[in-house]
């Protein structure tokens, strides 16, 4: 296991089931929200992948002290905040509108490594970029809403784009230090409280019928745990520019899905916009140094 950071091929099939899992994730959770509402949903998903992750490895919580704590916190309310903020504007606008703009994290990470913390993304890097938001429009883009709540809708989603870009920033800076089972139950205990509290202005619920329990399971399990396991754990070896890359493949799997799933049509925009991302991510991959790959970004 020690050398299978260095396996570029292993660390990108671990991003891309990520990525598929969460594609899965847009049917599973479907017909579920209108059943329950978003906020208490997200609770009970993040309360379950909590308490799995402490019940299946204990031992894990003697690992976290005070800086360890902070951190974690920190990192799971910018993950927490960045749902919330995702859900709020998905009920004031389309699925296909959401999906767009949340995508637009995949350039708002290199912007944020860039100005902020003055890491170094090359000119290939930011055409990779320009090439997965292309894909990602031609996916998802139709038109520009003009009713007021939908502009707010659509902005709000953009502000969760910022703040889930901000979650892969810190992930990156801080988990090569830190256990990664640990800060993952950390963030998900943390992500389950603020959507708790999230909820109680219009009440917290319980799953109503076995349905949403699956849903809640499925989404428990392997989107929140599994899923962010991977993603804290390869955030370790691997730039945060190539993982929002990587990780746009949630909408091309969303596509898939829901044409195998729900028998969604094969448009010519679906084809062009799903290629547009698979180059930009093989593409940013194959081009990495050995270095950066380690987890060696250089600076300005």
């Amino acid at each position: 296991m020690s050398k299978l950071h260095q396996n570029k091929p292993f660390l990108v099939v671990l991003l891309l089931s990520v990525a598929g899992i969460w594609g899965s994730a847009f049917v599973v959770m479907k017909d579920t929200l209108q059943r329950l509402d978003v906020n208490s949903f997200l609770a009970w998903r993040f309360l379950i992948a909590t308490l799995v992750m402490i019940a299946f490895r204990p031992s894990s919580l003697k690992k976290i002290d005070r800086p360890f704590a902070i951190k974690g916190v920190i990192a799971g309310t910018i993950l927490g905040i960045g749902y919330i903020l995702q859900s709020f504007g998905l009920t004031m606008t389309t699925v296909a509108k959401t999906g767009f703009i949340t995508g637009l994290y995949a350039v708002f990470t290199p912007l944020i490594a860039a100005f902020i913390l003055k890491k170094h993304v090359t000119r290939f890097q930011w055409f990779c970029v320009a090439l997965a938001l292309a894909g990602l429009g031609l996916l998802s883009f139709n038109g520009l809403g003009l009713a007021h709540q939908e502009l707010l809708g659509e902005f709000l989603v953009l502000l969760s784009a910022v703040v889930f870009a901000a979650h892969i920033i810190a992930l990156s800076e801080w988990s090569s230090s830190l256990d990664t089972y640990a800060l993952t139950v950390l963030q998900m205990g943390t992500v389950a409280l603020v959507c708790f509290l999230a909820s109680l202005k219009s009440g917290f619920h319980m799953p109503p019928d076995a349905g949403v329990w699956r849903a809640l399971i499925y989404t428990a399990i392997f989107a929140s745990a599994f899923a962010f396991i991977v993603q804290t754990w390869t955030q370790s070896f691997m730039p945060a520019t190539t993982i929002g890359i990587i990780l746009t493949m949630e909408y091309i799997f969303a596509a898939l899905f829901g044409i195998m799933v729900l028998h969604e049509k094969i448009t010519i925009r679906l084809i062009l916009g799903g290629s547009l991302v698979i180059v930009a991510m093989v593409a940013i991959v194959k081009a990495e140094p050995k270095s950066e790959i380690l987890g060696e970004l250089h600076y300005d």
